[in-house]
């Protein structure tokens, strides 16, 4: 079957190959074939070893499609089910589980140090225990999570991952006020995801905040009340908050320079939300005056920061009512032998999310 792999952590390019099998079928596991996946920047920070992730491996984790066979011992599960992917699936006997903390589960995490896939020259590893920049793949029953027949394969990949996170980022961790102020810095799928769930919860003011022109354009198409380049931020912070700052930041990059320039700009007794995944090495740091002195909540938000099941049946409810706009987010469509364009088209800013077709 075809799959896009890359070889070598590193690469920029990845290759598609026809000689790639998905294994590790048995009890427990299912086969999909995969109709649609989006392509998430976590990819990207897999491809150059931000995010640890053993090599050779097939990207993406933000997928939809239809089971082909079900292991011994699955059930709620059938032959022709659709199904979006889920990349980080509770284990539910966990401690973070028990908590109700399921987006903690650690479960999903250590699929991805085991190979399910290979080709002629050795085992190859799926992105986060996935993989879905191929046509088709083995995973735990609790990585297929039924979808609505009324709901097509790409807006489920979205649901997938970007969406639930940028989502669960407003509505869940950092639970944004009705009447408040907004900023979030970083406007891709994720951010834009970001924007809706303020816009959801009744945010008064939303700044988008973005390099890339088009992208600031987009931001206000989906609920922003302004869009400025990142040398406007000061500026909108005096005109929209008289100076005091905003009462909730979103830092949907993931490095420590963006986050300090979201903490400054978060009011005092205000929330800074941390939506990015960084890098290991990339330290973040505030003094502990201001710590304690300006009593800012600092709330990483992982997943979405909820149990993801829940927050996927939210996303489809509010996309089924048109208070969240899906569609429109997908702004490319390309084909996996077209894969590299989409990163450059990711690379550049030129895509919010890019879906890739199979």
């Amino acid at each position: 079957m075809r799959a896009a792999v890359l070889h070598e952590t590193g690469q920029e390019k990845l290759e598609v190959l026809d000689d790639v099998e998905a294994v590790g079928f048995g009890p427990g596991k299912v086969r999909l074939r995969i109709r649609a996946t989006g392509l998430c920047h976590s990819d990207v920070s897999a491809m150059n070893g931000v995010l640890p992730q053993p090599a050779p491996f097939i990207p993406g984790h933000e997928g939809a499609g239809e089971v082909l066979d079900v292991g011994d011992g699955v059930t709620g599960l059938s032959a022709g089910d659709r199904v979006l992917v889920c990349w980080l699936p509770a284990c539910g006997a966990c401690p973070s589980c028990r908590r109700g903390q399921t987006q903690l589960c650690l479960a999903g995490f250590l699929n991805a140090g085991t190979p399910n896939f290979k080709r002629p020259g050795g085992d190859v590893f799926g992105f986060a225990g996935t993989g879905t920049f191929t046509e088709e793949v083995v995973v735990g029953a609790s990585c297929a999570v039924p979808i609505p027949d009324d709901v097509p394969f790409e807006i489920a990949a979205l649901i997938g991952c970007g969406v639930t996170t940028g989502l669960g980022a407003a509505i869940n961790t950092a639970q944004v006020e009705a009447g408040s102020s907004v900023v979030v810095i970083g406007c891709g799928g994720v951010g834009i995801s970001t924007i809706q769930g303020a816009r959801v919860q009744g945010a008064a003011r939303i700044v988008a905040v973005d390099p890339v022109a088009s992208r600031r354009e987009a931001a206000l198409r989906f609920g922003a009340t302004e869009a400025v380049a990142p040398d406007g931020l000061a500026d909108a912070k005096q005109r929209v908050t008289g100076g005091e700052g905003f009462d909730y930041v979103f830092e949907v990059v993931g490095k420590s320079a963006t986050a300090r320039t979201a903490y400054e700009h978060t009011r005092r007794g205000g929330t800074l939300c941390v939506v990015g995944a960084g890098a290991m090495d990339d330290h973040f740091q505030v003094n502990m005056f201001e710590l304690f002195f300006d009593e800012k909540r600092i709330l990483p938000s992982m997943y979405g920061g909820g149990d993801v099941l829940r927050s996927y049946e939210r996303a489809i409810a509010l996309w089924r009512a048109g208070r969240i706009d899906l569609e429109s987010m997908i702004t490319h469509r390309v084909r996996l032998e077209e894969v590299n364009d989409a990163l450059d088209q990711m690379r550049t800013g030129e895509a919010l999310r890019t879906c890739i077709q199979l």
